[in-house]
């Protein structure tokens, strides 16, 4: 499960991440915002009831992150492979 920041805002600053650990924390407020929920709201909970919560998030998160990946291949096969850089 990927670590989360301590506020919604802090996502914003993702200038030293590598890969898409920020779109993942996307994902997983995306999910808890679904669920009527902040990632505040979700701190303040009893700890086994946050971690059913953010388990939740996670998958989500993580399934999210397979179709971004799936998508991605289908579109180099599409256009002959990967770019060259």
């Amino acid at each position: 499960m990927a670590t989360m920041p301590e506020k919604d805002d802090e996502l914003v600053d993702v200038g030293a991440r590598e890969g898409y650990e920020h779109l993942e924390q996307a994902y997983i407020l995306e999910y808890l915002r679904s669920q009527g929920l902040t990632l505040e709201q979700v701190r303040a909970m009893p700890e086994e009831q946050a971690k059913e919560i953010m388990r939740a998030a996670s998958l989500y998160a993580s399934t999210q992150m397979s179709v971004v990946e799936a998508r991605a291949h289908l579109v180099e096969e599409l256009h002959g492979g990967p770019r060259a850089l």
